[in-house]
């Protein structure tokens, strides 16, 4: 059987650690009208930018300015009724003062002015709720960003709730990331971590975690990691798309035993072997599995520094069997 053999190397092992995930918007929400209504105008489509506060659909007001004028001509009513027994108070003030006016009438009056004022400020009040309605006829923007679905068009009746448009903000973006469980205890000695588009694979950027989420999910045996990327005027970042994020660890002081990760075989079990070369014959050997660095992974045990190991052909190698070696150049 050929196969190319190569040396472990003794060098102190940084980790790096390799995962990828999907960029996500911080705001994204499904927008719906704020009131029961016909739509009379949409005024963006799918595709579009939009501004913080634009005004992106409205809804017939044909009823709702009637019912606002309404309100507003009953407040002027109340507001009249007020003025005439302020009047008449302050008539029976000045005559009561002269001894000319029974106390008694004087305080009917004051009575009347009380409830007039009531009814003056229940009636402002409905003015204002009846402008509030009004205003909701227009649905306007909470954040920029831009529109990723149109649901709703002119002519269409929409009730309270019901989603019209969809609005996805363009930055920040966040990129979520399934970590393994057992890097959970390593994240305090991350150095830096470097996140690559799949849109442009060659500009890397940096990046930060902003939150970790230490509930593992039993099927994946992982935990979610947020992390909040640098912007970059060179790079335009999509929601939705995937990403790749390289997490790189401190450097151990120690020397390790290091074999490029193509050495090494997994086992349905779980447990890891890798062949080593003696006397042009392969033997299987287990081992433990530290720290992953690159293409490079940290040999705990099993392996000597001395001892060749097969990086090319070892899927097919039964223990004990004849080769012929090569030795990896690279």
């Amino acid at each position: 059987m050929p196969v190319r053999v190569a040396m472990p190397a003794e060098q102190s092992v940084g980790q790096q650690l390799q995962l990828t995930g999907t960029l996500t918007a911080r705001q994204h929400a499904r927008l719906s009208a704020r009131t029961n209504g016909l739509v009379s105008r949409v005024r963006v489509d799918a595709g579009d930018k939009v501004s913080e506060g634009q005004v992106l659909l409205e809804l017939d007001p044909a009823l709702a300015t009637e019912q606002l004028k309404q309100l507003q001509a009953a407040s002027q009513v109340t507001a009249a009724e007020l003025a005439e027994t302020a009047r008449l108070v302050t008539e029976a003030e000045q005559l009561t003062s002269q001894k000319l006016f029974p106390q008694t009438e004087l305080e009917l009056r004051q009575a009347n002015k009380a409830r007039a004022e009531a009814l003056h400020q229940q009636a402002q009040a409905a003015v204002a709720h009846q402008q509030e309605v009004l205003a909701r006829h227009k649905l306007i923007a909470p954040f920029a960003g831009v529109i990723a679905t149109k649901m709703t068009d002119a002519g269409e009746w929409v009730s309270l709730g019901t989603p019209v448009l969809e609005l996805v903000a363009l930055s920040p973006l966040h990129l979520d990331v399934q970590m393994p469980q057992e890097h959970f205890q390593t994240l305090d000695q991350l150095q830096h971590v470097k996140v690559q588009s799949d849109m442009q694979p060659g500009t890397a950027l940096q990046a930060s975690i902003i939150a970790t989420v230490p509930v593992i999910d039993a099927t994946a045996r992982s935990f979610l990691v947020r992390l909040q990327l640098q912007p970059s005027e060179q790079l335009q970042l999509l929601p939705g798309t995937s990403a790749s994020a390289t997490f790189n660890m401190t450097t151990r002081s120690e020397q390790s035993v290091v074999v490029p990760a193509d050495a090494i075989l997994r086992h349905p079990d779980g447990s890891f072997s890798v062949f080593v070369v003696r006397d042009n014959k392969a033997y299987r050997r287990l081992v433990t599995l530290g720290r992953r660095n690159g293409k490079d992974v940290e040999v705990e045990d099993g392996l000597a520094a001395d001892e060749a190991v097969v990086i090319r052909g070892n899927e097919t190698l039964r223990d004990g069997q004849q080769v012929t070696v090569s030795r990896d150049q690279d």
